[in-house]
C-alpha cells in the first residue's frame, strides 16, 4: 500500500495495491497496523455506501462536534469525484486550507480526512459509488456544515456553479467564518 501526505499532513492519501490474473483482482483496501503506522488508531465502527445518479451531486462540507466527531477513509468504487477536505482546527497552521484530490475506480486512491475536518465531494461522472469508513456513529445532533461555496475556502470544485447538485441542508450552510469554534489544533 503506498501512504502519501499533503502539506496539511494530517489528511493521508492511500493507494492499495491490485494484485491481478486472468479471474480479475485481489487488493487489501484496508489495514489497521498500516493505519496505525501513520497515526490513524481510531477503530472504524460504521461503513457508508452512497450513490448518486448524476454529474454535479455535490455532499458537503460536513463534520460531526464532539463528542461524536468522525474521521472517514473515502473511497470511489464506481466513477470518479473530487474528493475535498478543509482543515478547521482553529490555531492550526493551515486553518481554512483544504485538501482536494480525484477518487476514483480507476485510481483505487483513497483518502483520510480525520476529525476536525469539514468533508465533501463532487461527482465527476454520471453514476458514482462511494464507500467510507467512520471513526464515530452518525449522530444527528453533531452534524454540522460549512458553506461548499466559501470564498475563503475557495475549493475549485471543476464545474460550473449551474451543473451543481446540492440538497436544502447544503445550500444554507454558514461560512466557516461564521462556525462556532469546536476543534483546536494540539501539536
Amino acid at each position: 500500500m503506498n501512504i502519501e501526505r499533503f502539506e496539511i499532513k494530517d489528511i493521508l492519501l492511500f493507494t492499495p495495491t491490485k494484485h491481478g490474473d486472468e479471474r480479475g483482482f485481489f487488493s487489501e483496501t484496508f489495514r489497521a497496523d498500516v493505519a496505525a503506522e501513520h497515526g490513524i488508531t481510531m477503530p472504524f465502527v460504521q461503513d457508508n455506501h452512497v450513490f448518486s445518479g448524476q454529474k454535479g451531486v455535490l455532499r458537503g462540507l460536513h463534520f460531526q462536534t464532539p463528542p461524536h466527531a468522525q474521521g472517514k477513509l473515502v473511497r470511489c468504487t464506481r466513477g470518479a469525484i473530487l474528493d475535498v477536505g478543509v482543515d478547521i482546527r482553529k490555531g492550526s497552521p493551515t486553518f481554512g486550507r483544504h485538501v482536494a484530490v480525484e477518487l476514483s475506480a480507476a485510481n483505487w486512491r483513497q483518502l483520510w480526512v480525520p476529525p476536525g475536518f469539514a468533508h465533501g465531494y463532487i461527482t465527476l461522472q454520471d453514476d458514482c459509488e462511494v464507500i467510507y469508513k467512520v471513526t464515530d456513529y452518525y449522530a444527528p445532533e453533531c452534524d454540522r456544515g460549512v458553506a461548499w461555496d466559501d470564498p475563503d475556502i475557495g475549493v475549485d470544485w471543476r464545474l460550473p456553479r449551474s451543473a451543481i447538485t446540492l440538497s436544502a441542508k447544503d445550500q444554507k450552510q454558514p461560512r466557516l467564518a461564521d462556525v462556532a469554534s469546536v476543534f483546536s489544533f494540539d501539536r
